[in-house]
């Protein structure tokens, strides 16, 4: 065979090489190439003298991983670095190569050993030289698996001080590995390797040197070369400057933070000093499992007990939180942690949080998968071999079953299930008489662990409920729609929704606001006037039918965008329409400034019609206002801050609307939920310049709110609230009820907002 078509031959072999990470391939490959024809890829030997020597001392110790057959290793030789140690995956490559420098290199050493699994003691090597090696582990098909491995290896076996040189492409996805491994307790420089004249049309090589650092310091990464003077393709140089920036960039809010993410490995390096010693009253946060790791990837936090906690029954803990309570206060806030904690008896306890991505493993399963991770962050007392409890919150559910599961277009998936759960409000259980009291839920995915609506089931009244609830479902059914599913026995024939009991704290909350209109209301009716209410969101239409059951003298419209939502709340939640409660399938943003318009147009009119006096004082009070408007919805956007409204629902451009559409006595009532008192202050600063009185209702875990605004000069004073409430209780039937008195309860702990 000719050098020409040897050539050819090697050149399509490369081609063909695909799985860079294949030893049948490189041996194949070694052997087609010959012992005497060095391959190098990226930089060769004159361009790699100037960046690297002066970094060498002569008698370091030198690992060359995935060496091939370049000749860099023998020209480090020949330059008097004597102390190297080369190895490869290929029995092939590194026999030729043996017997190339047996003679010439005596004291050169050459092992057949995997880059990701080396055979080599700790701290065995000063320098770490590595020639295109991590870019071949890191094929983007294959996932940064390998590429972790061999990394990992590198830092063990390179000695305190050492310095590990890199020579990459610097693709996104290699220094996306490359950086991320090298953050506490290393210093990293990245230099451009000159190019041979020749060669200007080529990738630029790059040389990323890392030097293992005693400190657990993190420092910016340091760069030597202008842009300007590299000439490569494409945007190779580009990359790599926005990478460098957005590293150094995390690396800086790292350095100024006090809520940093960890990794694993990350805090076994000394990220926050010896892992293995407790610090009483110390909090992180971490991430726990990668791929080629673990079977999952975790959110943790790593809480060291405070030593009045004490005395403590195990050196170290760990503790499940389910998806479903994950977002409750009690495991999502620092202080609920710390609760948790104190109970736990634990001096360290590692609490994980589970999410969506665990929803398919058993509790088996994940702890199995947890159990060599949170080894690695116990305190050195549970070195003697001492198990590490696993401890679970549970989900609070007893039983569960799921009614109905579809997907709307416009809400994503929407679950409606019963359930039992283990602990029930002792009010609920003695007004059911029951411990066993069933709730059905409505639950939208979009908001994780958020049940939107939750009724009670009870047997009061479920056969008149049934009879219409069949004839409407039977109709509908010809025409579900596609992606739903129904449970066979989807509902118990013996209950059914009862809308006289509110099962949700907030919209007792909403109810209870009313109060601040009483005497308004009190008139209306008396004189059986209509008190025109509007609420957007229907979600199960709880709120709607319990106002409409007890106040017959509100004329309800409920604005909901999606139809589907609709139907779920006539088939599963016994909502019914009727002359007083209707139903518009549209924008409540759009209706709500529809209406401003309309009241605004009216008043217009209204102006002009007055000049003519035949015009009389009835037909000029026609405008369209609205006398009470309800938002109750729910937030798709978790990055805004607000599970509850969506923000445009509390933009200036919607609160103007909605101040310009309510009457002369008109109430403006808001379910606000977040966690965050910035936001929260920054709702209450937009509302408090368009409405004459604001006041609020806490609900539990300071997370949840309902906001009540006026838009009336004259209110109820203050003292006067609980005089306000036994007017509203009279005047809906709710002393009668025996479900009233959360209401009126609720009613007595409103509180302006300063």
């Amino acid at each position: 065979m000719g050098k020409k078509d040897q050539k050819n031959n090697q050149e399509e072999l490369l081609k063909t090489l695909g799985d860079f990470t294949s030893k049948d391939n490189w041996d194949s490959f070694f052997t087609i190439r010959g012992s005497d024809d060095a391959f190098e890829w990226y930089a060769e030997w004159p361009q790699l003298q100037e960046p690297l020597l002066p970094h060498l001392s002569g008698e370091a110790q030198i690992l060359v991983p995935g060496c091939g057959n370049s000749k860099l290793s023998e020209h480090l030789y020949d330059a008097g670095y004597r102390n190297i140690t080369n190895i490869d995956f290929s029995k092939v490559v590194i026999s030729d190569m043996l017997r190339r420098n047996v003679r010439n290199r005596p004291e050169m050493k050459w092992r057949v050993m995997d880059m990701t699994d080396m055979q080599f003691t700790s701290e065995s090597f000063d320098v770490i030289l590595d020639k295109g090696g991590l870019d071949a582990l890191m094929e983007p098909k294959l996932g940064p698996k390998l590429g972790n491995q061999y990394l990992a290896e590198v830092k063990r076996v390179l000695k305190s001080g050492g310095k590990f040189f890199c020579l990459t492409l610097a693709e996104a996805h290699v220094l996306g590995v490359l950086f991320v491994k090298f953050r506490y307790g290393w210093k990293m420089s990245v230099h451009a390797v000159a190019q041979k004249p020749s060669d200007k049309s080529s990738l630029q090589t790059f040389m990323v040197m890392v030097e293992k650092d005693e400190s657990s310091m993190l420092s910016q990464i340091f760069s030597s070369f202008d842009q300007s003077s590299i000439h490569s393709p494409g945007n190779q140089a580009d990359g790599l400057r926005q990478a460098l920036e957005v590293e150094n960039r995390i690396r800086e809010e790292y350095s100024n933070s006090l809520d940093i993410i960890y990794s694993l490995e990350e805090l076994k390096l000394g990220a926050k000093g010896n892992l293995t010693e407790l610090h009483p009253g110390q909090r992180l946060q971490l991430t726990l499992g990668e791929p080629g790791i673990s079977s999952f990837s975790y959110k943790a936090a790593l809480l060291d007990a405070r030593e009045e906690f004490g005395p403590f029954s195990y050196h170290c803990g760990v503790f499940l939180v389910p998806k479903t309570r994950a977002h409750e206060w009690l495991f999502s806030t620092e202080e609920g942690q710390w609760i948790i904690v104190e109970n736990s008896k634990a001096a360290r306890l590692i609490m994980i949080l589970l999410d969506s991505s665990h929803l398919n493993a058993s509790m088996d399963d994940i702890q199995s998968d947890l159990s060599p991770l949170v080894k690695q962050l116990a305190p050195s007392e549970c070195e003697d071999g001492s198990q590490i409890p696993f401890m679970a919150a549970s989900d609070g559910i007893k039983k569960r079953k799921i009614v109905h599961e579809i997907t709307s277009s416009l809400t994503g998936p929407i679950t409606v299930d019963d359930v039992i759960y283990e602990q029930t409000d002792e009010n609920i259980s003695c007004l059911f008489q029951s411990d066993n009291v069933m709730f059905r839920r409505l639950t939208f995915q979009r908001t994780e662990s958020l049940v939107q609506s939750e009724a009670v089931l009870t047997s009061e009244g479920s056969q008149k409920n049934r009879t219409d609830k069949d004839q409407k479902k039977n109709l509908r059914s010809k025409s579900r729609k596609k992606g739903s599913k129904t449970s066979s026995d989807e509902s118990r024939n013996d209950l059914s929704v009862d809308h006289s009991y509110l099962a949700s704290p907030y919209h007792t909350g909403i109810i209870s606001g009313l109060m601040l209109i009483s005497s308004y209301l009190s008139s209306a009716a008396s004189k059986r006037g209509m008190v025109t209410t509007v609420v957007i969101g229907l979600g199960a239409g709880s709120l709607p039918m319990f106002l409409h059951r007890h106040m017959p003298f509100l004329e309800i419209e409920v604005v909901e965008l999606d139809p589907v939502v609709l139907d779920l709340a006539r088939d599963y939640f016994d909502f019914r329409e009727d002359g007083n409660l209707k139903v518009l399938i549209t924008d409540g943003l759009k209706f709500v400034k529809e209406a401003a318009h309309l009241v605004t147009c009216s008043r217009e009119t209204d102006l002009s019609k007055l000049k003519d006096s035949t015009v009389s004082d009835a037909e000029s009070n026609s405008t369209p206002h609205i006398d009470i408007l309800i938002v109750d919805v729910d937030s798709s956007d978790s990055s805004s801050g607000l599970s509850c409204p969506a923000v445009d629902f509390v933009e200036e451009s919607f609160l103007t609307a909605v101040k310009d559409s309510l009457s002369d006595q008109g109430l403006f009532i808001i379910n606000l939920v977040s966690r965050s008192p910035a936001i929260k202050d920054t709702v209450f600063s937009r509302m408090k310049p368009m409405f004459h009185h604001l006041f609020h209702l806490e609900l539990e875990e300071d997370v949840n709110e309902v906001v009540f605004a006026l838009k009336t000069e004259s209110c109820i004073p203050e003292n006067r609230f609980p005089e306000a409430a036994d007017q509203l209780s009279k005047l809906s039937n709710l002393e009668q009820s025996r479900f009233g008195k959360p209401i009126i309860d609720a009613a007595k702990k409103i509180k302006r907002i300063v």
